[in-house]
């Protein structure tokens, strides 16, 4: 049950972050370039699982996007706001499709139960 409402959380988060991005008027080719930005923090996978992981979770709490948006505002730079609705709706759909945060002993353990080859093994 925990996991459902996590995926729920997630799918809810896309829809917020998407319409509110719709409402601002922002460009819509600019949300499908940068749609799958954060996921080039798998790159830290490269220098093992433990780093993977760090990197990719910080690239996929909603913390990040959150300050962003909030240090936009405070700054007026207007473009960082529909980045960080973006980076939000990133982090839902990953959510909503089972894609958690991930634990340091690999990239298919994450904090909504295994993924890949790993759900199945």
């Amino acid at each position: 049950m925990p996991i459902l409402l996590l995926r729920l959380e997630g799918a809810a988060a896309l829809v917020v972050a998407t319409w509110v991005y719709a409402l601002a008027g922002a460009s819509w080719g600019w949300f499908a370039a940068l749609l799958l930005v954060p996921d080039v923090s798998m790159v830290g996978y490269l220098r093992g699982p433990r780093i993977g992981a760090a990197a990719y979770n910080a690239a996929h709490t909603y913390a990040a996007p959150a300050l962003l948006a909030v240090a936009s505002v405070g700054l007026g730079w207007t473009p960082g706001v529909p980045v960080a609705l973006i980076w939000t709706a990133h982090i839902g759909l990953d959510r909503l499709l089972g894609y958690g945060l991930k634990q340091p002993d690999g990239f298919h353990q994450t904090h909504l139960g295994p993924i890949g080859p790993a759900r199945h093994g």
